[in-house]
């Protein structure tokens, strides 16, 4: 126990499973490791936490405004405007997306500039190429991108349904947008052939 938790207290990123059962032995169940530090934690400001496909060492949220208080607030190299972080919200529901998609999605163009940004902020990669006419890039969220919002998989994201019948995000506008952009492309490529 006591070199599991040394390794997930001296590390600034989530630790995988792997990682961990280097320190103790593939015999070890990891889990119950986990669950036995948790228990003794459980009285401290600081839990262990499942996140990014792996485990960390973060504050309590209730100690969250104490700490930041005292050092500070965690410094980002970028700060995300609000539309950056709704179209941040929209690849994480519906990847893989390409830019044309989310302009599609949201209405207006979606520059590489913006595209740009999320990507030095290490929250969105290339996904598979499209299988539309170019194959253009598709983009998909990160490690990075669950480690900052504290999300362990992306089933861990706030439910759909809910922010839909909320009337923050709508699948099915988004799906007749997406289909009428691409007849649209459909049609320009064919008056393009003649």
């Amino acid at each position: 126990m006591g070199r599991v938790e040394a390794v997930l207290f001296a590390s600034s990123q989530p630790v995988s499973r792997d990682v961990l059962a280097k320190v103790v032995g593939r015999s070890c169940s990891i889990d119950l490791i986990i669950d036995d530090i948790r228990s003794e934690l459980r009285d401290r400001p600081y839990d262990i936490v499942p996140v990014a496909g792996g485990w960390q060492h973060r504050t309590r949220p209730a100690f969250g405004s104490a700490v930041r208080e005292a050092v500070g607030a965690r410094e980002r190299t970028m700060d995300l405007s609000q539309f950056e972080t709704l179209v941040l919200m929209t690849i994480a529901y519906f990847q893989p997306l390409t830019r044309t998609e989310l302009s599609t999605f949201f209405g207006r163009e979606i520059s590489r500039d913006l595209i740009g940004t999320l990507r030095a902020s290490g929250f969105i990669a290339s996904g598979p190429r499209s299988p539309t006419a170019g194959a253009p890039y598709t983009y998909v969220t990160t490690q990075e991108f669950l480690n900052e919002y504290g999300f362990d998989t992306l089933r861990d994201m706030p439910d759909f349904e809910r922010l839909e019948d909320a009337g923050l995000l709508s699948r099915d506008r988004m799906m007749a947008e997406l289909d009428k952009a691409m007849a649209l492309v459909s049609i320009d490529e064919a008056d393009g052939e003649d």
